[in-house]
């Protein structure tokens, strides 16, 4: 009986096999006829390589969406004709409803699919097996459609990734579900665009290789203008979802992008650990950075951790309650620029005193006798009082943060003593994306962009785009097929 069972189960096996490979070659056979007919049409000169390719583009999509229908026919032919099912709700059983059909479009183009649809009166609920099957997308629009469009998104505007989308893929997308898609993609906390605690345990430690001091982990923080949106320019004229902007009754603001990062000092060069940056507060920062503390993800224990910023109150608050082991240094540019306005302000008729002065005092600086610049400070005889008002700046600063500017030790311990990290991080990350002529956000617009471009840069792209496909599916799941 067992062997009458597998030769049955082999024989419908290889059926299977058959179909497919017919469907297969015929779907082939009639798209080299459609080819070979245009490249008939292109004159007696004979089509070009260019020519050949284009038209090979052109029409590619009918074979690979073709080669997918005949593919899924094959594999999931069970649930192409599947008569009876349970309902998810109320485990009762159903017979299957007439077929319907549905179109859902790829990168390789559009398949066409006709399934059994099953309803439960009790539980007021349909469901399709094959769509839950292949993890289909409530929209036509499928994953690697929606994937494509955002990361093209993350680039350039939205109008232009829906143009190159369609110019360079058999898919497209307008520019307005491009924008939903990032939406609903961009959602996302702290943790969830950070590689996890062993990923970065794991490069902590190759980066001690051979060493004999702990690595340096720098946590960099600033903060960068973003051009931003003002909540009074949602209108409720029509337009899509009623809420077009009102031009011309608005003007655009700017709004901070806080944010930081943390990379390991290599030698010569940075390894990027992760990054985050969000338009909001401080609250919302130090919230930011308390998870990233509470979930472990660097190893204080096992690496040489400072904090490097300017001047802001705000930042050295959440450090100092977050990381109170963490060396903090000044950024030493930041700090010089204080000196910069001395001089200017004192010897502003004078330019080679100036400099020679600017030159001596940074020296002293960078060289750790910072007690020394507050003392050469305090005595300089102000010239006027735009010269006093800077020189009580300067005081002002460097009296109360001595332990962050001691550049010498700092520099012998093998610290960075620049910030440049974090602004390149907010070039990169920030200013390349939402800093376009013309362009406003809305904060959530903004932070939707910031935290996918975290993503990308911290690795984690592809975790984030499987994050969202889980969501989705989990979110309109209405079976589950074993």
């Amino acid at each position: 009986m067992d062997t009458a069972i597998l030769s049955l189960a082999a024989y419908q096996e290889r059926r299977l096999g058959e179909r497919f490979r017919a469907r297969a070659h015929a779907a082939l056979d009639e798209w080299l006829d459609r080819l070979e007919a245009q490249m008939t049409e292109s004159g007696s000169a004979g089509p070009t390589l260019m020519d050949l390719t284009a038209a090979v583009l052109q029409e590619r999509a009918g074979l690979t969406g073709g080669l997918v229908e005949a593919f899924i026919e094959r594999r999931y032919g069970s649930y192409l004709v599947q008569e009876e099912a349970v309902c998810p709700g109320c485990r009762r059983p159903l017979k299957g409803r007439p077929a319907r059909a549905r179109t859902v479009e790829t990168l390789v183009g559009r398949v066409a699919l006709v399934r059994p649809y099953f309803y439960c009166g009790a539980c007021a609920q349909g469901f399709y097996p094959l769509d839950e099957a292949l993890g289909l997308a409530a929209r036509s629009k499928q994953w690697d459609v929606q994937q494509a469009g955002c990361k093209l998104a993350l680039e350039m505007p939205h109008e232009r990734a829906a143009t190159l989308l369609q110019e360079l893929t058999d898919a497209a997308m307008s520019d307005c579900v491009i924008h939903e898609v990032v939406q609903q993609m961009g959602q996302l906390e702290v943790l969830q665009v950070c590689p996890s605690a062993a990923d970065l345990q794991e490069r902590i430690a190759q980066a001690a290789v051979g060493r004999k001091w702990k690595p340096i982990v720098v946590l960099a923080i600033d903060a960068a203008a973003v051009p931003s949106r003002p909540e009074t320019a949602r209108g409720t004229r029509p337009g899509r979802k009623h809420r077009r902007a009102r031009r011309r009754r608005w003007q655009g603001e700017y709004h901070e992008a806080k944010g930081f990062r943390f990379y390991l000092v290599d030698d010569d060069r940075i390894v990027q650990l992760f990054s985050w940056h969000q338009v909001g507060d401080e609250e919302a920062f130090g919230a930011a950075l308390r998870q990233v503390k509470d979930a472990g993800l660097i190893p204080e224990d096992q690496v040489r951790l400072c904090a490097i910023a300017d001047g802001a109150p705000w930042i050295w608050k959440w450090v100092t309650a977050l990381f109170p082991s963490a060396r903090q240094i000044l950024d030493y540019y930041h700090c010089s620029s204080y000196l910069h306005a001395v001089a200017e302000a004192q010897y502003g008729d004078d330019p080679a005193r100036a400099s020679h002065w600017l030159e001596a005092t940074l020296a002293r600086l960078f060289c750790g006798e910072s007690p020394g610049v507050v003392w050469g400070l305090q005595r300089l005889q102000s010239a006027s009082e735009e010269a006093a008002a800077a020189i009580d700046r300067a005081l002002t600063y460097l009296a109360k943060r001595l332990h962050q500017v001691d550049y010498a030790a700092h520099r012998k311990g093998g610290y960075p003593i620049g910030s440049g990290a974090i602004e390149s991080a907010h070039r990169f990350i920030a200013h390349v994306r939402l800093k376009r002529s013309g362009a406003w956000w809305y904060s959530e617009n903004s932070n939707a962009i910031l935290a996918l471009r975290c993503a990308l840069y911290n690795g984690t792209l592809e975790q984030v785009f499987q994050h969202h496909r889980d969501r989705q599916l989990t979110a309109t799941r209405t079976v589950t097929i074993s």
